[in-house]
């Protein structure tokens, strides 16, 4: 119920709730709608736009090659396909000790410039979002050394936050051409 006091109308909470859900919806209508691979790193959940990922596997054996950096950990052969191995967990520096890669997953990324298996160790779920659930402020990455480009930004849903990471970016900035060159 409304009041009006001398030319000024009085506004309840459930109105101003109705007209913020409305808001809030009309802003959800006109952002564009993503689809991502949503995976855990040290209990923390990061994600991929699912155009960037061709393909999970179970993780074959890996080769180990050397004198290559540490998160590097080594080629598998996935379809015939012969792909270097990374572990974002050693790559973003979440974790200190050493793990068994053996029961992982791999996410296979593909551009035209290279082919990349990425390790996790659950199976990826996916997420439909929208763009406008994607914080992408500035200062998000202002205490990182991860170049900001890397991070896209982080998508809210519900109580979760999920870190949106460009892998094109991350790898571009490594110098990893020699390894992941198709």
């Amino acid at each position: 119920m409304t009041k009006e006091i001398k030319g000024t109308k009085e506004i309840t909470l459930e109105e101003i709730k109705q007209e913020v859900s409305f808001a809030q919806q009309e802003k959800i209508k006109s952002s564009e709608r993503l689809q991502l691979i949503v995976f855990k790193l040290a209990g923390e959940e990061y994600a991929l736009p699912i155009d960037d990922i061709k393909e999970v596997v179970i993780t074959p054996g890996i080769a180990k090659i050397p004198q290559t950096p540490d998160y590097i950990k080594g080629v598998a052969n996935i379809r015939g396909n012969i792909i270097a191995i990374m572990d974002m967990e050693e790559r973003l520096k979440l974790m200190k000790e050493e793990r068994e890669i053996t029961g992982s997953y791999t996410l296979v990324i593909a551009s035209e410039k290279f082919k990349l298996g990425i390790l996790v160790k659950e199976v990826p779920n996916t997420l439909n979002t929208f763009s406008s659930e994607i914080d992408t402020t500035s200062n998000i990455m202002q205490f990182s050394t991860l170049e900001k480009e890397c991070i896209k930004g982080v998508v809210k849903v519900n109580s979760r936050l999920i870190i949106l990471v460009d892998i094109f970016k991350l790898i571009e900035n490594e110098d990893l051409n020699n390894i992941t060159t198709i």
